[in-house]
């Protein structure tokens, strides 16, 4: 079993495993506890009443921060004649086509984030097996497979986080760093509440979010209270 250094040993001294907090209490004790010299980033983990085993309990998304993420995103863009101009002008990093994925063939993956447009994805395709596990695979259902680039390229340096639940349930999402401080961190947090709560299958039975974490990168996780999530996106 791994063992924790001291730092964070001190922090999380006190805490009840089984301790639920109201939002505003937990993020204000991610906040307090965060000790690394870097600038932590926040995250929430939300345990949902879904079995993503079923197409139809599947909880995908994307939606942008108000406050953004706290870092440079680099971008690449697979498209093609016009929309490269465009990809450019918004502020993409690397853009192409054949070329493009040809670099990522040979093991080039010098960007955060992929966008791509409808016609060229049957060139993306070729290399799913490398973006995928990566996280960095263009879709429809996240908004990064479209012809208005120069949008996509622009939210995704604007801060825009996306989610997946994954095979047990759990969605992670970041929502920014703890220099925000508690407030900007709970904009960031409700916008991201929404979005799932929106996104809740029509097929999901019982509790939606049935539980929920709040964290930094190096820090211990704080339980939120279940009950007081509704009354925390509908304040």
């Amino acid at each position: 079993m791994p063992k924790h250094g001291k730092k964070y040993r001190k922090v999380a001294e006190g805490l009840e495993l089984t301790a639920r907090f109201a939002v505003d209490e937990a993020m204000a004790k991610v906040v307090d506890s965060a000790y690394a010299k870097f600038d932590e980033t926040v995250d929430v983990a939300i345990n949902l009443g879904v079995d993503p085993k079923y197409s139809d309990q599947m909880v995908r998304g994307a939606c942008s921060l108000p406050h953004g993420l706290g870092k440079d995103v680099r971008v690449a863009v697979f498209c093609k004649g016009e929309k490269q101009a465009e990809a450019r002008e918004a502020g993409a990093e690397i853009v192409g086509a054949e070329e493009l994925v040809a670099e990522v063939k040979a093991g080039n993956l010098d960007f955060d984030k992929a966008i791509a447009t409808p016609d060229v994805m049957a060139l993306v395709g070729q290399i799913g097996r490398v973006l995928g596990p990566r996280g960095l695979m263009p879709n429809a259902k996240t908004g990064t497979v479209t012809f208005d680039v120069a949008n996509a390229v622009k939210e995704m340096k604007a801060g825009r986080v996306e989610f997946k639940v994954d095979k047990a349930g759990i969605l992670h999402a970041p929502i920014g760093k703890v220099s925000f401080g508690a407030e900007k961190l709970m904009d960031n947090l409700k916008t991201v509440l929404e979005n799932v709560n929106r996104l809740k299958p029509s097929s999901a039975k019982g509790a939606y979010m049935k539980a929920m974490s709040l964290s930094s990168t190096m820090g211990p996780g704080y339980k939120v209270d279940p009950t007081l999530i509704r009354k925390f996106t509908d304040a």
